[in-house]
């Protein structure tokens, strides 16, 4: 029986004796700055994908090897050209020389598993059915509402109160039914206000509890001051400190210093401060002075500008939003035809605080205004879409506003937006100008853009639910190329593509994709690509492309929060790479050649490079990709990429991955790294090594604790040390972790799909390697000790499985291969391995990790 064996999943095209050439991928060149401009995306020929329809035979595309003789298919890493290896680089500096390592790989026969096939489908789909019964118990835990059979819709016109810790959705609607473009209902996730998130602040004890406001001012509400709280993880050295009640983290130290006015534009655009505006000097540091938490809303643009004068809301009733935040508002090929208080007055007198993040956690607004309370609320909602550039992503949009009233039974309040003028008596008392506060409680781009949240009022008129809608103009279309003109796809479609509509994200031709475990792009915090800006290829064309894709990477973003490295953290690079990489491949169609196919998508492996070390702090990131190959199989289909990252026109991490498309029957089947042979850990092998045990979890726990990994990045807990132990001699670390079902991470990646992202493992390696380091005493004599990726070590993956919520343990072992110290500090280099009870499915070569002085 032949196995191909892609991420862990074999599958039996034809019973041959099985054998395992090596897959070449040509040397990496770097991809066309520009390509030319995308084709018109037009319904592949049932015939037009490289298809096999004897799986016997060899398949090839513009020479690269395919599947020949249906034998198993290994990535081979190509390094980039002149880059020096690890080991002369080690050997000059009389470090241990870094063996270089082959990948080739050995298949034993599998009769075994071909006996056992049928059973283990059937506890594979026993497992699914136990992932979604827990799940469902999951939902019912923290939202107090039962889950349907078939999934769960919220009505996006519900009315969002947030009284005593509780939130209540006025008319929440639970179906089971795909969610149509133009429905106004969402799929529940971290957009809504009720998301299931591991993250504290997710909801407050009161919609009027104030939280901290960006820039460092004290915490307030109506003017009232209100103190921190107690138990709070205090900022030290390389920690943030995170405010439990809200979710937001305190920043970092150290933080690269740039120039950044209340016009500050979003990464990647530049121009000068808004008309009229006097620019403070500050830096990419203060622009973090409060983190976003994993899952948060991520705006559109980006201000420095917290409040708002009659003149500036004056100015954006009249549409000038570019002259009044600042250039990032301004988007080649978008038609702004948004307005503040379209078609009635302006009631507004001034925004006296707009905050990002205050709140709950998804955004604050306090207000003056004179004249109705339902207008002003309404009003000052149309103010944080604003802020928040939902408009971009549709070219020509408008916005529509409702509100309802929240007043207690006892309390009859005039009809709504009856009443109320200058100088009215409310309350006993004359109020010429009054305030208002809007905590936003919920805001996402799907189906539509918008925004809800309660308006409360400081003279005592009953509380309402507002939400602000953002639509396309009257027979627009808002598909690829459609929703802003020169733009193939942006945030707008990413966000369909990981929970929404698959037929808006990608076309109608993907319709049949939506509601259904499918290929998707992660959501939350991990989807980490934004906008399509070029595209040379054609839907159906699946053996080439080139394509230039962005991502912006705001100072605040959680992961720069939560990491123990000095910028961004490794996994990130994978991820915004891989996923890039992958979005148009799939655009491509190899999944629309196989109707009625439930294929999920899974990494198989590739190599990468940092050529150069940057800091990535409000930048935004080019990437550069390359579809190289497509070969469709049975059940299954694989594309291999290519990929360049850059920054300002300059090149700073590039490689090579392959990715696969299996059936739920191909999954099912997994015999990991070692043909399904037991591959036990160095340490199982070596019960008898002297262990010592660094107390991971402990050290963590200690808010002054530098260079630790924290909240969402918060891996591994212990790591066992034998020194001097390992296959290279040099050193070996062990750690092994449970694995909680509810781990953020399972509703991020993906949606109907949850496994752990194999970037994650990547880190969790990384993170052994940065505590043995600490705990060697690496960073004693160290001014400014800081973690870094270093550059021009390639290194390697390779995914033969995955981790799902069942699981119960990840398990990992790193060796030591050298450690080179330089004159600003010690840089370690490792092998690792990841196991999943009984099986090993990951394995890292050549992993670097780099503890530097920065003041050497």
């Amino acid at each position: 029986m032949t196995a191909l064996d892609f991420d862990g999943i074999a599958f039996d095209p034809i019973g041959a004796p099985p054998t395992q050439p090596a897959l070449s991928a040509p040397p990496h060149t770097v991809p066309p700055a520009r390509p030319a401009p995308y084709s018109a995306p037009a319904r592949p020929a049932p015939d037009s994908a490289s298809r096999t329809p004897d799986p016997a035979s060899a398949v090839e595309h513009a020479g690269h090897a395919g599947v020949p003789d249906g034998r198993a298919v290994e990535f081979t890493r190509q390094t980039r050209d002149g880059a020096q290896s690890a080991g002369e680089r080690a050997t000059r500096a009389g470090a241990p020389a870094i063996a270089e390592t082959s990948e080739g790989s050995a298949t034993a026969p599998r009769d075994a598993i071909a006996e056992l096939r049928t059973g283990v489908v059937t506890a594979h789909r026993a497992a699914l059915a136990a992932q979604v019964a827990l799940q469902r118990a999951l939902w019912t835990r923290a939202v107090g509402t039962p889950l349907s059979s078939n999934g769960v819709r919220v009505r996006a016109t519900a009315a969002i109160a947030v009284r005593g810790g509780q939130r209540a959705a006025d008319s929440a609607a639970v179906t089971g039914e795909s969610c149509a473009a133009d429905s106004a209902v969402v799929s529940a996730g971290e957009g809504a206000s009720f998301a299931l998130h591991d993250v504290p602040g997710g909801v407050a004890d009161d919609a009027r509890i104030a939280t901290a406001v960006l820039g460092g001012h004290q915490a307030r509400a109506f003017g009232a001051a209100v103190e921190p709280p107690a138990n709070r993880e205090v900022s030290a050295g390389e920690t943030s400190a995170e405010l439990p009640d809200t979710g937001l983290a305190a920043p970092r130290a150290g933080a690269q210093r740039a120039v950044a006015g209340p016009g500050a534009a979003v990464p990647g655009h530049r121009g000068t401060a808004p008309l009229g505006v006097t620019a403070p000097v500050g830096d990419r540091a203060s622009r973090a002075s409060v983190a976003a938490r994993e899952g948060a809303f991520k705006p559109l643009a980006r201000t420095t500008r917290t409040e708002l004068d009659r003149a500036a809301l004056e100015a954006l009733a009249a549409g000038a939003i570019a002259e009044v935040f600042g250039p990032g508002y301004r988007r080649d090929g978008v038609e702004v035809a948004a307005r503040l208080a379209a078609g009635e007055p302006l009631v507004l007198d001034a925004i006296e605080a707009i905050e990002l993040y205050g709140g709950t956690g998804d955004g604050r607004v306090v207000a003056r205004y004179d004249g109705a309370p339902d207008v002003a609320a309404r009003q000052a909602a149309e103010v944080f879409a604003l802020f928040t550039g939902m408009h971009l992503c549709l070219s020509g949009s408008t916005s529509t506003t409702a509100t309802v009233p929240l007043r207690p039974p006892s309390f009859p309040a005039p009809p709504v937006g009856q009443g109320y003028s200058t100088g009215s008596a409310v309350a006993g008392r004359v109020a010429a100008h009054r305030t208002l506060e809007l905590v936003v409680s919920a805001l996402d781009l799907v189906p539509r853009p918008h925004v809800t949240g309660t308006a409360s009022f400081s003279a005592g008129e009953p509380d309402l639910s507002v939400e602000v809608t953002v639509t396309e103009a009257p027979g627009a279309g808002v598909g690829p190329g459609q929703a802003v003109p020169n733009l193939l796809l942006n945030e707008f479609h990413m966000t369909h593509l990981a929970r929404g509509d698959q037929a808006t994200a990608m076309g109608p031709e993907f319709a049949e994709y939506t509601g259904v475990r499918a290929t998707r792009l992660p959501t939350g915090g991990l989807l980490l690509v934004d906008r399509v800006r070029e595209f040379d290829g054609a839907r159906g064309t699946l053996d080439h492309a080139a394509y230039t894709t962005e991502y912006d990477s705001p100072a605040d973003s959680w992961y720069y929060a939560d990491t123990a490295n000095e910028s961004m953290p490794h996994f990130v690079y994978m991820e915004t790479s891989l996923q890039a990489a992958l979005l148009m491949g799939y655009y491509a169609g190899p999944t629309l050649t196989q109707p009625g196919t439930t294929l999920s998508l899974r990494n198989l492996g590739g190599t990468a490079t940092v050529l150069r070390q940057v800091d990535l702090r409000d930048r935004t990131i080019e990437q550069s990709s390359r579809l190289l190959s497509t070969t469709i199989l049975p059940g299954s289909s694989l594309q291999t990429f290519d990929y360049t990252l850059s920054v300002d026109g300059l090149p700073f991490y590039t490689g090579e991955t392959m990715f696969g498309y299996f059936s739920d029957e191909a999954l099912a089947n997994q015999t990991g790294l070692d043909a399904g042979r037991p591959a036990p850990s160095w340490l199982a092998e070596n019960p008898t090594a002297e262990v010592r045990t660094i107390d991971v979890a402990a050290r963590r726990a200690d808010p002054h604790a530098p260079l630790c990994a924290r909240r969402t990045l918060a891996l591994i807990d212990q790591v066992d040390v034998v020194d001097g132990g390992g296959k290279h001699g040099a050193g070996y670390l062990h750690s092994l972790r449970p694995i909680d079902p509810a781990d953020w991470f399972f509703d991020r990646h993906f949606h109907l799909d949850p496994v752990i992202p194999g970037s994650l493992g990547v880190e969790s390696v990384i993170h052994a390697v940065q505590e043995w380091l600490l705990d060697a005493g690496h960073a004693a004599s160290m001014a400014d000790p800081v973690f870094r990726i270093p550059a021009d070590i390639p290194f390697s993956w390779r995914y033969r499985g995955q981790f799902l919520p069942t699981d119960g343990t990840v398990e990992l072992e790193a060796h030591v291969k050298a450690l080179h110290r330089g004159p600003h500090g010690v840089t370690a280099v490792v092998d690792g391995s990841l196991w999943k009870p009984g099986l090993r499915i990951y394995e890292v070569t050549d992993l670097a990790v780099e503890l530097v002085d920065r003041r050497a």
